[in-house]
Order: structure tokens, then C-alpha cells, then sequence
């Protein structure tokens, strides 16, 4: 058989892809003149090829997971310079020498392949868990969730299927959290100038600034539902009393009100009375001018004596009347003046923890900027000490929440009990609390911290057991009963220094409580 030209191999390559109805791509053109001229065939995209490299390289961090999901997503879309900058970007996030690298992973059990469906049905349900959060805006990113999960759940799909549906999700999913994340934050701004708007729009209501301030700080992210409902019912408790005290504050202003404008009224009255009393007496003088005997003079006389007379009950009737109004007045700006503070201090209870009455984080932030100012101005030093319950979640998820909003409110009550009066209690969040030390070293207040440790293990309190709790014998607790519990805590204490700011000092601290956990807990770390 003579060798075939490239002119008839070119034409019988034309010829079978017209026969074989394929689309007149170079791949396919290429494919098929290799099949007809008998050359081995070369793949212009080696994808299986890629993706064995691909699999090969590990992720030591967030950075590299990210850059292997781009470059799995690149290869399903054949796409070089996708693969390109997904090397690349994964080459910048190299973990650097010295650094260990993970132990290899062990080899995948006998019953790894039984327990695959499980796990593809435990990825879709997360997918479909997370679905909420992203909302129903983004329909092609819906559809591409709707292929997934389809293709996870269906046994007759190709793990390449698969692999390459979830690369492509997981990178909408990255670019979907991403615009959510912005989405969020600029709702939080947005929120925050409302409130701040509404802070400016009654500069004059200080009642209200508590208000506002606390609805402040619960803006701040991160954002938690226990926290959003603590400050919903403050706030609710607060706005009911504040709207009794204003109502109170109306009536009052209106009673003024109604008080000025008999004043106006009689001070009318009077003017028109004093207009009759000077008439008369006019009258009286030309009546005294035409008189010529006794006799004339008598009737005048007897007329502005029964004026004058006249004139001056209506002016001690006048004086009573207006020294009566004034000390309704005055007793009105005083009820006026009590109901301004009534409002002010409920105001101020916003700046507490409604749970365990401990200052919140406004308080905080607010005694923070005080304490600053006056350590800086006497040149003495301030130590702040941020503690953490231990075993906080153990406690809750054993004994409910209920046990566990007890021991916070234990704790608060034992610190007030040991602290100093110039000392500042504050609730940081869940089961952290922050304690300020003016005027107070290092040593002194690590001193001060263990000495509120040694306290706290001396004093125990009783909850009732959460409804199924077993004993140690094997049977329920009853309901009725009520344990000895003992907490501790583990804290960090911070001094400080001159030009460093109260979020440096805390991040000190945070970091130096973070070790007194890992040293075992029930300790204090000095930062």
C-alpha cells in the first residue's frame, strides 16, 4: 500500500468530519488527520496530565487552597493562561524554609470507597446549608449549585464530573462570599450613619445619646444574635421607661404652658383695671377743679377714696394670684428638671450589661478614654486584664444556658466584691470580661488577678442540672435539684505603655490570655 499524500490525508480528514457530522474545530481536525494518516495523537490540552500535578501539590495554607482551586477551575475550562496565574499566584503564597511541612497523608482505609457516597451527600447538604446566605439574586450561580448537587447525588456521574462541577462552584462560591462580605459591611456603615444622623438630628436630648450609642456599638461587627438580643431587650426595657418619664416631662410642659397663659391673661385683666383707675381718678380731678363748696367736694372725695380702695384689693389679689403661679412654676421646673435627670439615667443604663449589670462595650470604651486621660495626666500607670471563663461551652451545652448566664453573673458578683472602687468591671463579649487598673503596675495587678482567682474557687453556686443530666451513679438528676458548681477563668494583664493605644493593650492581653489557656488554664499570663 503506497504512503498517502498529505494533500489526500488533508482531504480524507475533511471528508470523515463531514461524515461524522463534527464541528470544524482544529481539535477535531487534527484528531481525525492523525487517524487517518496513522500518527500517534498528541493532546494540545493535556488535561489529565495537569490535573495529576495539580493533585499533587499541597496546600499548606488558605492562600495555596485558594490558587489550587482556581487552577483546578482553569484546567476544566482548558484555559492556559488560567493555569498560568493560578501557578503563579499559588508560587507567592510558598510557605518559607525552615518552615515544617505537613506530615503526608495516610493511605485511605479498605472501607473508603463504601463510606464516598456518604461523604458527597455530607458536601451537598453543607452546599445546601450554605445556600441562604447567598441569597437568590445570582440565578447563574443558583443553576451552577442546582448541577452540583445534582451531580453529587447521582451515582452514575464521573468523579471528573464532579471534580470539575465543585471546582467551578467552589470558585463562584469564593467570588459570591466575597460580595457578600462587602454587602454586609456597607449595610453596617449605612446603619451607622442612620444612627449617627439620628444622634445629630436632637442634639439636645442627652437621654437620647445612651440610646444611640448603644445601637452603636452593637453595629459593630462581628455581629451575634446573643448580643443583638441582649441589647434589643435593654433597649425595649429602656424606651418603656423613658416613655413614661416623657410623658410625665409633656404634662408638665403643658401645665407651664397653661400656667403663662392665665398670667398673660390677668396681667390683661390688671392693665385694663389700672385703665379704669386712671380714668377715674381724671375724672375726679376735673370734678375737684368745677367744685365751689364743701358740698361739691364731698362726693369726689368719697369716689376716689372708694377707688383707691378698689384699686388696691385688686392689686393684693393680683400679687397672691402671681406669688401662687410662681411657685407653680417652680415646682414645675423642678418635677421638669428631676425628669430630665430620670431620663438621663435610664439613659445611661444602656451603657451596662443588661445581663449581668458590668459595663458594655460602649462603657468600656468610654471608661477606657477617661481612665487614659487621667493616668497620662498624673503620669502613673494603667494595666488592663482581659479574662475568659474556662470551659465556658462545656458548661452551657451540659447544664443549659441558663447555668451558664449564672456563672457569668457569679463572677461579676465576686470581682465587684474584691476589686477596688476606682477599678472598672466590663463585659467584652460572650463569657470575656475586661477589667481596668488605674494607677496599678504590673506585678500589682497580676497580684490582684490571682488574688480574684484564689476568690472565685473559695465561692461556688447552684444551678439547677439540665432535664436528662445523669449522675454519676447512672440515674437523671432531678429537676428539682441544684449542683455545687465551681468555675475559673484564665487572663492575660497588659501595662500600657506610653504612646500605645487601649486596642494595642487589649490585642496584648487577648494574646498573653490565649497562652494562659494553652499552659492549662486556671492562670495568669502577663503580656
Amino acid at each position: 500500500m503506497s504512503e498517502k499524500t498529505p494533500f489526500e490525508i488533508a482531504r480524507e480528514t475533511l471528508k470523515q468530519i463531514t461524515l461524522r457530522k463534527l464541528p470544524p474545530t482544529p481539535v477535531n481536525y487534527q484528531a481525525i488527520y492523525h487517524a487517518v494518516a496513522g500518527l500517534p495523537q498528541v493532546e494540545l490540552f493535556p488535561e489529565e496530565h495537569l490535573r495529576r500535578i495539580a493533585q499533587a501539590l499541597p496546600a499548606r495554607n488558605p492562600g495555596q487552597e485558594k490558587q489550587l482551586g482556581l487552577l483546578d477551575y482553569a484546567i476544566s475550562q482548558r484555559n492556559w493562561l488560567g493555569v498560568q496565574n493560578a501557578l503563579l499566584g499559588y508560587s507567592g503564597f510558598a510557605v518559607p524554609s525552615g518552615v515544617p511541612h505537613p506530615a503526608a497523608p495516610e493511605p485511605l482505609s479498605a472501607d473508603a470507597p463504601s463510606m464516598m457516597p456518604q461523604v458527597l451527600e455530607q458536601v451537598a447538604r453543607l452546599i445546601e446549608f450554605a445556600q441562604p446566605a447567598f441569597g437568590g439574586e445570582d440565578t447563574r450561580f443558583h443553576e451552577r449549585m442546582q448541577q452540583t448537587l445534582q451531580a453529587l447525588r447521582d451515582p452514575e456521574t464521573s468523579v471528573i464530573r464532579v471534580r470539575s462541577l465543585l471546582a467551578d462552584f467552589n470558585h463562584r462560591l469564593s467570588f459570591a462570599a466575597e460580595e457578600q462580605s462587602e454587602i454586609r459591611l456597607a449595610l453596617f456603615k449605612l446603619l451607622q450613619l442612620i444612627i449617627k444622623n439620628i444622634g445629630e438630628l436632637s442634639p439636645d436630648d442627652a437621654w437620647l445619646q445612651g440610646q444611640i450609642n448603644a445601637l452603636q456599638a452593637a453595629a459593630q461587627p462581628p455581629l451575634t444574635l446573643r448580643r443583638l438580643d441582649e441589647v434589643e431587650h435593654q433597649l425595649k426595657d429602656v424606651i418603656f421607661k423613658q416613655t413614661e418619664a416623657k410623658g410625665r416631662a409633656i404634662e408638665a410642659q403643658e401645665s407651664l404652658r397653661q400656667m403663662l397663659a392665665a398670667f398673660i391673661t390677668r396681667l390683661s385683666q390688671v392693665t385694663a383695671s389700672s385703665s379704669d383707675y386712671q380714668e377715674k381718678m381724671e375724672d375726679s380731678l376735673r370734678d375737684l377743679e368745677q367744685a365751689k363748696t364743701l358740698e361739691d367736694i364731698g362726693p369726689v372725695l368719697r369716689g376716689l377714696i372708694r377707688a383707691t380702695r378698689d384699686m388696691r384689693l385688686e392689686t393684693v389679689n393680683v400679687g397672691e394670684e402671681l406669688q401662687s403661679m410662681r411657685a407653680q412654676v417652680q415646682a414645675k421646673e423642678a418635677e421638669l428638671r428631676k425628669l430630665q435627670a430620670e431620663l438621663e439615667r435610664l439613659s445611661a443604663q444602656v451603657r451596662h450589661d443588661g445581663l449581668t449589670g458590668a459595663l458594655n462595650r460602649q462603657g468600656l470604651d468610654e471608661a477606657f478614654v477617661r481612665e487614659l486621660s487621667t493616668v497620662r495626666r498624673k503620669d502613673a500607670p494603667l494595666c488592663v486584664a482581659l479574662l475568659d471563663i474556662d470551659n465556658f461551652k462545656r458548661l452551657n451545652d451540659a447544664r443549659g444556658h441558663e447555668t451558664g448566664d449564672v456563672a457569668l453573673q457569679h463572677l461579676v458578683a465576686v470581682a465587684k466584691e474584691n476589686l477596688r472602687p476606682q477599678d472598672t468591671l466590663a463585659r467584652y463579649g460572650g463569657e470575656e470580661f475586661v477589667i481596668l487598673l488605674p494607677e496599678t503596675g504590673l506585678e500589682q495587678a497580676m497580684e490582684v488577678m490571682i488574688r480574684l482567682q484564689r476568690e472565685l474557687s473559695k465561692r461556688f453556686f447552684l444551678a439547677r442540672p439540665k432535664q436528662g443530666v445523669k449522675t454519676e451513679s447512672g440515674g437523671e438528676v432531678a429537676s428539682a435539684d441544684q449542683e455545687k458548681i465551681f468555675i475559673t477563668f484564665s487572663a492575660g494583664v497588659a501595662q500600657l505603655t506610653v504612646d500605645e493605644t487601649a486596642e494595642q493593650a487589649l490585642h496584648r492581653a487577648d494574646q498573653a490570655m490565649y497562652l494562659a489557656k494553652r499552659a492549662g488554664k486556671n492562670r495568669v499570663v502577663a503580656a
